[in-house]
C-alpha cells in the first residue's frame, strides 16, 4: 500500500494517537497547531519524518483530520477556507452536552454536516473515528465507522484506515454522521453503565457464510 499524506489540525491526545498510528502505518504526517511549539514537539515525538505546518495555511496532506473539540471544528474549517479546497476533511469530534447524556446541537444535524456547509468547493467531508475511545484506538484494532456523501473521499479515508491495520465500515451518507455522533454517546453510556469501563469499542460481528 502506498504512503498516504495526512495533515492533522490539533495537538491533543487524539492528534497524538492518530499521528502515531499513521506514522506506524507508513504514512506522511504533518501537524498543524495554533501553538507552533506544541506542534513541533508533537511532530518530533511522532518521528517518522513528521513535519509541522503553519496554522491557517494550506495543509500538505491530501487528508486533513480536524482533531479538535467539537465547538472548534466548524470555526477552524471556516478560518482555513480555500486552503482546504480539494482536500478530504475528516471530522472526528463528539458534540456531547455538559452531562454526557445528549448531543449539544439540534438533533437533525451533526458537526460533520455543519463542516460541509462552510468547507470550500471541491472538499470532501467524512465523519470517522468518533466512536472509539482514544486508548482503544492506540492499543486495539477497533472497527472504524465512516460517513460521507463523496464516494472518492470515503474511499480515500477507508484506504487510510486500512493503513492503520483497522477495518473501515461505511455507514452511508453524511446525514448518518448524526447517528455516528449518537453512537459515540451510546459508547459513553455503556462505559458508565453496562460495560463499566472504557476498554472496548463498538464492532460488527458477521455470521460465517
Amino acid at each position: 500500500m502506498s504512503s498516504i499524506s495526512i495533515s492533522i489540525i490539533g495537538t491533543g491526545n487524539m492528534a497524538r494517537t492518530l499521528g502515531a498510528r499513521a506514522v506506524a502505518g507508513g504514512n506522511t504526517v504533518e501537524i498543524m497547531g495554533r501553538d507552533q511549539t506544541k506542534a513541533a514537539e508533537l511532530a518530533k515525538a511522532l518521528g517518522g519524518g513528521a513535519t509541522t505546518g503553519e496554522w491557517g495555511t494550506a495543509p500538505a496532506g491530501d487528508i486533513v483530520i480536524v482533531a479538535l473539540l467539537y465547538d472548534g471544528v466548524v470555526p477552524v474549517v471556516a478560518q482555513y477556507g480555500d486552503a482546504l479546497a480539494g482536500k478530504v476533511i475528516v471530522d472526528i469530534s463528539n458534540p456531547f452536552n455538559a452531562t454526557f447524556d445528549g448531543l449539544a446541537h439540534r438533533e437533525e444535524t451533526s458537526i460533520a454536516q455543519e463542516v460541509a456547509k462552510v468547507a470550500p468547493a471541491g472538499a470532501g467531508v467524512v465523519k470517522a473515528f468518533n466512536t472509539i475511545f482514544r486508548h482503544v484506538l492506540e492499543k486495539g484494532r477497533p472497527d472504524v465507522f465512516i460517513a460521507g456523501d463523496d464516494a472518492q473521499a470515503k474511499a480515500r479515508v477507508a484506504e487510510f484506515v486500512e493503513s492503520l491495520g483497522l477495518r473501515p465500515l461505511d455507514v452511508g451518507g453524511l446525514k448518518m454522521a448524526h447517528w455516528l455522533e449518537g453512537a459515540g454517546l451510546f459508547t459513553v453510556g455503556l462505559a458508565n453503565n453496562g460495560v463499566g469501563n472504557l476498554d472496548f469499542a463498538l464492532s460488527i460481528t458477521e455470521l460465517p457464510v
